[in-house]
């Protein structure tokens, strides 16, 4: 016995070509895995050339074609669509488009009429043809689609997140970082393609929707706009941990001052982020391109010092310079780095009889220097020479000479003994500090600089 099921269709979706279609039954296919936990559905052509798309869930019913929204679906986090207007879509669609469909399941078997609309001999509408079930045993449901072309099954699968072959390089509450397998980006809900983004660094598949979301999925579920899904997006990378994700946005980062770097480090906040997971989880010194170029030195020990350089613009040091990283460690810029080495430093002490010839008669004439001041003063126990210094929190270069009031003791950078000239102007300029206690830059300082300098004048040409 047929039944007469009319679909009552008022408004076909004049655009939707067959791949739309397809995506359709594929997702509701999918829906019912998800729901039931049953086996991966299937994709297959027959030796007919008819393509077969199957579940194994519960089986499709005459009651299917009345619903408008699944409750069960509507409650699930992770299920694609509200089977029902979907469904009808796609078999007025295949209509439309001459692809023969045929569906069976334990319930039911249904092929597609147009015929008369009941009461109404001038109109005709699209039919289901319902029948009991030729098979009662049968799992789940089955649709045959004849004289449907193979690219357009293709282009179908390729909307899917399961089908595309991306490669998941982070999954979060929310949702999943997917590395780009193409230039363009790929945006899914719940594992279906809803939009592109032409310079996004990643693909994402969003799996808990907000409000904005569920708003923005019209019923085609194409061509979702950027607002809808923008703030999902930045909270999955917020919630990301990963140092691939991180180091890939970092990398992209540097990439600021061309202006070639992809949407996503556009946002403060995830370059930000990104900043600090990078600081958790490599060894890195983070530096601008201006300190790259004025301070090469620096570069240099850095990387000495087997850490990398990352250079990021100059609106997200402010941001990070003085902050911390996920687990409280100081985020390593520039200016970090230098504390962190003049805090861990350690003198590498040089002793006279390690001295080569004319820098041992460079250093013999400490005492004839300070001679011609009035001697050394009474604050100075010692005068040392070491190969290694601290840096300076300017310049970031190594300092050619301190004054430790704490150990009473002046030391003045090796190389330094190259000529007596260089020598003696470290020499005296630590002497200042330790006569006048005072810090470069100070007034206290500079004059007592230029006393020193007035009397050496005084005793060599006076």
């Amino acid at each position: 016995m047929i039944k007469k099921f009319d679909l009552n269709i008022e408004k076909i979706l004049e655009d939707w070509e067959i791949y739309h279609a397809v995506r359709e039954i594929i997702a509701n296919a999918i829906d019912e895995e998800l729901l039931t936990k049953s086996e991966e559905i299937e994709i297959f052509k027959d030796d007919g050339n008819s393509w077969h798309i199957r579940d194994y869930g519960r089986g499709i019913n005459s009651e299917h074609l009345t619903q408008k929204e699944n409750d069960e679906k509507i409650k699930s986090a992770h299920t694609i669509g509200k089977f029902g207007i979907g469904l009808k879509d796609a078999l007025a669609t295949f209509d439309r488009k001459g692809v023969e469909v045929s569906i069976k399941s334990r319930h039911i078997n249904m092929t597609l009429e147009r015929t008369n609309k009941h009461g109404f001999a001038d109109i005709v509408t699209l039919h289901a043809n319902i029948t009991p079930s030729s098979d009662k045993g049968f799992r789940g449901t089955e649709f045959i689609l004849k004289n449907c072309p193979d690219r357009e099954i293709e282009e179908a699968k390729g909307l899917f997140l399961r089908f595309s072959g991306e490669e998941i390089l982070e999954e979060t509450p929310i949702g999943q970082v997917l590395k780009k397998e193409s230039e363009t980006a790929r945006i899914y809900i719940n594992g279906v393609q809803v939009a592109q983004e032409d310079n996004f660094l990643f693909s994402y598949n969003i799996t808990e929707l907000n409000q904005t979301i569920k708003k923005a999925l019209n019923r085609e579920r194409t061509n979702v706009g950027r607002t809808a899904y923008t703030d999902r997006v930045k909270s999955i990378l917020k919630k990301c941990q990963s140092e691939t994700v991180a180091r890939k946005l970092v990398d992209d980062l540097s990439r600021y001052d061309t202006g070639e770097q992809h949407d996503e480090l556009t946002w403060t906040d995830i370059a930000v982020h990104a900043c600090k997971l990078c600081n958790e989880r490599s060894r890195v010194v983070f530096f601008t391109s201006e300190e790259v170029i004025s301070s090469p030195n620096l570069v240099d020990r850095v990387q000495r010092d087997q850490y990398e350089v990352v250079v990021i613009p100059q609106n997200i040091k402010k941001k990070i310079s003085g902050n911390a990283d996920f687990s409280g460690n100081p985020i390593r810029d520039v200016g970090q780095f230098t504390r962190d080495w003049n805090e861990s430093f350690k003198f590498s002490f040089v002793t006279e009889d390690q001295l080569k010839p004319g820098e041992l008669r460079v250093y013999e004439q400490t005492d004839k220097i300070l001679s011609l001041i009035g001697g050394k003063p009474g604050n100075v126990k010692d005068i040392l020479i070491s190969r290694t210094m601290r840096l300076d929190k300017e310049t970031y270069y190594e300092v050619g000479g301190l004054w430790e009031p704490q150990e009473g003791r002046i030391v003045i950078r090796y190389d330094n003994l190259k000529d007596l000239g260089s020598y003696a102007g470290i020499l005296l300029h630590e002497i200042a500090h330790a006569r006048s206690g005072a810090i470069d830059c100070t007034r206290k300082f500079e004059n007592e600089l230029t006393d020193l300098l007035g009397i050496v004048i005084q005793q060599t040409i006076g």
